[in-house]
């Protein structure tokens, strides 16, 4: 059996490779795709918006308008930077405790999205942890950033 593991994971390892970058752009393409929706959702409906936050929504540590206007610019504005693949961990890391505050400041969440939260939440640690990848332009203007050695 550790032979047979020893054989196969470096096939595999090899095999996958190559499609860690596209990994990567899809989560940030799912991701920006689900809240630039519910972004423009709520700017097309501004009124239910603004109820919304004022009576459904539990918003801690802001009043409700600042929290229509910071969440509705949120989820308009950052999922443009994951599509491009800019600044890429700490935009993902912002909407990502985005999403946490979402489900704990909308109970019914835990009913009907709870899950799709957690799989959002969880693509946007992948993004996180091991950043855009090589289809982003993170990468691209990390590979023209000359280095400089600190002495």
């Amino acid at each position: 059996m550790d032979s047979f593991i020893r054989r196969i994971d470096p096939v595999f390892s090899y095999l996958t490779t190559p499609l860690i970058p596209v990994l990567l752009l899809f989560t940030r393409l799912w991701v920006a795709w689900v809240f630039f929706q519910s972004g423009m959702i709520k700017f097309s409906s501004w009124d239910s918006t603004l109820y919304l936050f004022e009576n459904e929504y539990q918003v801690p540590f802001m009043p409700w308008l600042w929290a229509a206007y910071i969440g509705t610019a949120v989820e308009m504005i950052v999922p443009i930077f994951l599509t491009l693949g800019l600044f890429t961990r700490p935009m993902a890391l912002l909407l990502f405790v985005f999403n946490a505050m979402a489900v704990i400041s909308y109970p019914l969440l835990w009913e009907q999205g709870f899950y799709d939260h957690q799989l959002w939440g969880m693509m946007l640690l992948v993004n996180v942890i091991w950043g855009a990848g090589n289809l982003s332009l993170d990468h691209i203007l990390n590979r023209q950033t000359p280095q400089h050695s600190s002495c």
